[in-house]
């Protein structure tokens, strides 16, 4: 876990932005950093900002890396499944890879009937629903419940300030935004992806009870696949121990707690309408060790702080000098 004196040297070493003005076609999204080279590659920067209520509220110390190193930890262990866009990681926080033509769904893989967006199975199946995504539910499922299967639960992707869209496998090819030959590819991939997922996360004591992919085509036409994978951004996570217990009570299952500061806001302010309030250190220190410790459970690894003393995007302009 994390050690509390590495989270009190590193608290005021965040990297908020990731501006470089040497970098061509900088492209700034909620959480990363894009530029596009000119030779078809793309770097990706993945800052410490955190987002939530549609916008970003915080920065977090180590945020950015941890994210980065848990996607390069299954981008490695799951190349053999489905080629990925990564060409190398020439610094704890950049991606160097493939720039690709994204397709325009993402496909959510579940597990268990969670979730709280309106485009979660959980929500749907609680008003009422038993035909969600084109999929047809029994009745009496519980909240947090494994399903009888793994199912993919695609939404289409949103434009900035939009929504996703929950889709069914008919309406992707009957409207045109994937072919049946690419549906098919890209679903097949996604549960294999997700049954590597799941064994590795079991091994570790952890359940992967849902996840999203997203895919792209390159210059060969080839479907890669994009963005990240398995991070506790992108996925959920439960402990595997405790859960049968707190399911049969009714509890929610134990999971990485990153909720910590976004409910420290929603409980001060409106967060879609106010000014967010200044964030006390220990809330920031307490989110850090959350993803550091997020880190050390799925990979099994000891996480490795970079130099408190430097600034990180001094280290990342160092290490990306050679792209200038």
């Amino acid at each position: 876990m994390a050690d509390p004196v590495l989270l009190a040297r590193h608290l005021d070493r965040i990297l908020d932005d990731a501006t470089i003005p040497e970098l061509p076609n900088h492209y700034r999204g909620k959480v990363r950093d894009n530029y596009d080279l000119p030779d078809g590659r793309r770097l990706i920067i993945a800052t410490d900002r955190l987002s939530a209520f549609d916008r970003a509220i915080a920065a977090i110390p180590f945020k950015g890396q941890v994210l980065t190193q848990i996607a390069r930890f299954w981008f490695d262990r799951t190349a053999d499944i489905c080629p990925n866009h990564v060409i190398d990681y020439p610094d704890p926080n950049v991606l160097l890879c493939r720039r690709l033509d994204i397709l325009p769904v993402e496909v959510v893989v579940r597990d268990y009937l969670a979730g709280t967006t309106a485009t979660s199975v959980w929500s749907m199946y609680r008003d009422g629903r038993r035909e969600i995504y084109g999929l047809p539910f029994p009745d009496g499922l519980r909240e947090n419940q494994k399903l009888p299967q793994t199912i993919i639960t695609p939404t289409t992707k949103a434009r900035d300030g939009e929504h996703d869209t929950p889709v069914t496998a008919a309406e992707i090819t009957g409207r045109g935004l994937l072919t049946a030959a690419q549906w098919d590819e890209v679903s097949a991939k996604a549960l294999a992806l997700f049954a590597r997922g799941r064994d590795v996360a079991a091994a570790r004591g952890l359940i992967l009870v849902d996840t999203k992919y997203e895919f792209g085509v390159d210059r060969d036409g080839r479907i890669l696949l994009a963005d990240e994978i398995h991070t506790p951004d992108s996925s959920r996570y439960w402990f595997a121990e405790s859960y049968p217990r707190r399911f049969a009570a009714g509890e929610p299952p134990d999971s990485f707690d990153k909720d910590v500061l976004r409910r420290w806001v929603a409980a001060r302010c409106d967060p879609y309408r106010d000014a967010i309030p200044s964030i006390p250190r220990e809330i920031v220190a307490g989110t850090a060790a959350v993803y550091i410790g997020a880190f050390e459970t799925i990979t099994g690894e000891i996480f490795a702080a970079t130099d408190p003393d430097t600034p990180v995007l001094d280290r990342i302009r160092a290490n990306l000098r050679s792209y200038f």
